[in-house]
């Protein structure tokens, strides 16, 4: 599903390469937990997986599909059809409602949106089964994102990422705003939706103790060559 050859990453105007990966590969269905320190490069390695950033030398290649060999409308256009994504910033539009944010993905992909009403109905239907589910409740679906707690933003974001069973999920720290019977219930969903759909799942995280639920954890510094004098 994920294939990583030679790559090299450094900020703009870096004098250092910040990531140095030879060689990492991430088959189907796969659920990978990522862990290292704070800075180390962990969420800019889950840029380059959804052609967010591209390397400046080396390949990052998804469903056989090098990030680098697109354009930029067209990585936007097939990372709506293949990638869930949860941001650590959570990267909702303010002015949508929840159900509005959940639904930007099939409002960019028909697929998406086709594999979302499949069995629901509707796209929105399955948006707001997939708000129940993350623990939102009816009252705020409609409220904009800028009204929304840290913990439903949270949600909000995870239940867009989920819609429609993208190939690939990234999630970056997604329970670090929840307490733990959330993230415990969070897990379950997150983990369960993946593998219902046959999903590849990276997650980042600096609670190490999710690590065991997971097919494989993998610790940046294991895999990262470069050792960076600065971080970000």
């Amino acid at each position: 599903m994920i294939e990583i050859r030679g790559l090299r990453y450094a900020w703009p105007g870096a004098s250092h390469d910040h990531l140095a990966i030879d060689a990492l590969d991430i088959g189907t269905g796969e659920s990978v937990f990522l862990f290292g320190p704070s800075g180390g490069g962990k969420s800019t390695l889950l840029g380059l997986l959804a052609g967010v950033l591209v390397p400046r030398a080396g390949s990052v290649r998804l469903l056989d599909t090098d990030w680098a060999a697109l354009g930029g409308a067209r990585r936007d256009a097939y990372r709506a059809r293949h990638v869930g994504y949860i941001f650590q910033q959570f990267n909702l539009l303010p002015y949508l409602d929840a159900t509005g944010n959940v639904l930007l993905p099939c409002r960019f992909s028909r697929e998406r949106q086709r594999r979302a009403a499949h069995g629901h109905g509707s796209a929105a239907a399955a948006a707001h089964s997939l708000l129940e589910r993350v623990g939102l409740a009816r009252r705020e679906w409609s409220r904009p994102a800028a009204l929304l707690s840290v913990g439903q933003q949270q949600r909000v974001a995870a239940a867009r990422a989920l819609i429609g069973q993208p190939e690939v999920v990234i999630a970056d720290e997604p329970t670090s705003a929840l307490d733990a019977p959330l993230r415990d219930a969070f897990m379950d969903l997150l983990l369960g939706q993946c593998r219902d759909a046959g999903s590849t799942l990276v997650f980042v995280s600096h609670d190490e103790r999710l690590a065991a639920r997971f097919d494989r954890a993998i610790a940046l510094a294991d895999i990262n060559a470069a050792v960076p004098e600065d971080r970000a």
